[in-house]
C-alpha cells in the first residue's frame, strides 16, 4: 500500500535522467508543480530542452543527484534506470523509476484538476490505462468555480450557526454536494 500525499515542493530541485517522451512529460508534471528541473541525458528532445529547464547533454553521473529533492529515471536504457533509482534510494531522495515504478519510491498518478480541486488516481499496479479512464470519469464531475464559491459561502455561514441549526445546514450541504458530484446521498 502506497502513502497517497499532495506534496508542495514548489522551489525545488528536481532532476531527470533521460531525454525523450517520457522525460518531456515528467518535465512538464514537475514544471507545473513548481519545481526547478535539470534534465541530464546525452540527447535531449527539442521539446523538451525548450522547456523552461535546465538541459544537460551529457552522460548521468552519480554526482548529479546532489541537491535534487527529487529525481526521474526516464532514459531507454533499464540498466541505467535502476542503477539511478538505486542510488536516488540511498541517498534518500525520492525517485520514479519511468519503466518499473515498483523500484522507485514515487509514483506519478493519473490528476483531475478542475477550479482548484484536485484528485489523484493511482492503480496501485502496472495499469495506466485504467487510472486514465478513473480520471475523466472523475474529471467529468468536478465542479465548476461558481459551484465551489457557493458551497464555501453556506459551509462558511452555516459555522456561524447555532450548533443545532449548524448540523443541519451541513448535512444539506453534505447532501446537494453529493448529489452534484454523484455520490450517494
Amino acid at each position: 500500500m502506497s502513502l497517497a500525499a499532495f506534496l508542495d515542493l514548489r522551489g525545488e530541485a528536481a532532476l531527470i535522467v533521460g531525454g525523450g517522451a517520457v522525460a518531456l512529460r515528467r518535465a512538464a508534471t514537475l514544471l507545473a508543480a513548481g519545481l526547478d528541473v535539470r534534465v541530464v541525458a546525452p540527447a535531449i528532445l527539442p521539446e523538451l530542452a525548450a522547456l523552461p529547464v535546465c538541459a544537460e547533454r551529457r552522460p548521468y553521473a552519480p554526482a548529479d543527484l546532489s541537491g535534487a529533492r527529487l529525481v526521474v529515471a526516464a532514459t531507454d536504457d533499464a540498466a541505467l534506470n535502476d542503477a539511478v533509482a538505486e542510488q536516488a534510494r540511498a541517498a534518500g531522495v525520492l525517485v520514479n523509476h519511468a519503466g518499473e515504478a515498483g523500484r522507485g519510491t514515487l509514483r506519478f498518478p493519473a490528476v483531475a484538476e478542475h477550479a482548484g480541486v484536485q484528485v489523484a488516481v493511482s492503480t496501485g499496479r502496472e495499469l495506466p490505462m485504467l487510472a486514465r479512464a478513473l480520471r475523466e470519469s472523475v474529471q467529468a464531475r468536478l465542479p465548476d468555480e461558481a459551484e465551489l464559491r457557493d458551497w464555501t459561502a453556506r459551509r462558511e455561514a452555516a459555522l456561524t450557526l447555532a450548533v443545532t441549526e449548524r448540523a443541519a445546514a451541513l448535512r444539506a450541504l453534505d447532501a446537494d454536494i453529493r448529489r452534484a458530484v454523484g455520490g450517494a446521498a
